[in-house]
């Protein structure tokens, strides 16, 4: 395998990588700033609910595989050759040592602690010795496997606050690892529902894989009201999403929300201040839990 090397200005980073995959013959294009750990890095990407500050960086470099050093060196000469290239350089042109691609992603992926006895582990990992309750799960198209700090506070409150809950609402589950959680600390019927048809497919596979049941589907699956409510998004769905998400509260239950800033608390509680009062429960790297209770009939 070879990798060509780039070097492109703003405006050429989408044509030559649209060039690179579907006339050259690319097997996969990745783009770097060129300018990374220097005094003119800029962030390419904004905070949840805000604008990228730019369309792209100043300066890009581009990374692609090719099968071999023939394709590669074809593609560097075509499109160094195009007059609507002009700032295009050639980095470098290299042979690419063979290496088990598999196991250095697996690798990234550890058992993740919950709490002592509650553990989050990819099917690669054996289980530590002291887990007691255990959801294995490894990475896919969904969202949820239990490194990002919205996730485990939601897992943290579940294993903290188990109960034989007779229903339970994960909205926009995922990969259902929160609505897995309910199940494996109490929970009995349990709908896990997402606009993203990937995310009911992963949602249902995850479940068969942990050996408990849920109702996976879209969001009208969800009917009536719950003793456990759980939202892992964002604050500006979730602010969209107040009316709804409260209604599905039953009298005595509780509301459990994840995908927040801790700096935008403050308008999360206004926003669903009309039926539930909202407090932060846990923050963890500046992300808030966010819950409220209804008052018991």
């Amino acid at each position: 395998m070879f990798e060509l090397v780039l070097r492109a200005g703003q405006t050429l980073v989408e044509p030559v990588c649209d060039a690179l995959m579907d006339e050259l013959g690319a097997l996969s294009v990745s783009v770097e700033d060129a300018d990374a750990g220097t005094d003119v890095e800029q962030a390419l990407f904004g905070e949840p609910d805000m604008p990228p500050p730019q369309p792209g960086w100043e300066r890009s470099t581009l990374r692609a595989l090719f099968a071999d050093a023939g394709a590669a060196e074809r593609a560097a000469t075509l499109l160094l050759a195009q007059v609507w290239a002009p700032d295009l350089h050639l980095q470098s042109l290299d042979a690419v040592a063979e290496q088990d691609w598999v196991r250095l992603t697996q690798a990234q992926f550890a058992p993740v602690s919950i709490t002592p006895s509650f553990w989050i582990v990819p099917s690669w990992h054996q289980p530590p010795a002291d887990a007691r309750q255990v959801i294995r799960l490894d990475p896919g198209l969904a969202f949820g496997t239990g490194t990002h700090a919205t996730t485990r506070m939601c897992l943290r409150w579940i294993a903290e606050h188990a109960a034989p809950w007779p229903r339970v609402l994960d909205y926009g589950c995922g990969s259902g690892i929160l609505a897995i959680a309910a199940a494996l600390h109490g929970a009995q019927a349990i709908d896990a529902v997402d606009l993203d048809p990937a995310a009911i497919q992963s949602c249902r596979a995850n479940a068969s894989h942990n050996g408990v049941a849920l109702n996976c589907g879209l969001p009208e699956t969800a009917r009536g009201v719950y003793p456990l409510v759980l939202a892992n998004i964002l604050a500006t769905p979730l602010k969209l999403l107040a009316p709804l998400l409260c209604a599905f509260v039953e009298p005595g239950g509780a509301l459990v929300l994840a995908g927040i800033l801790e700096r935008q608390a403050d308008e999360m509680i206004v926003a669903y201040a009309p039926w539930l009062t909202l407090q932060v429960s846990a923050t963890d790297e500046g992300w808030a839990l966010m819950t409220a209770h209804r008052a018991a009939g």
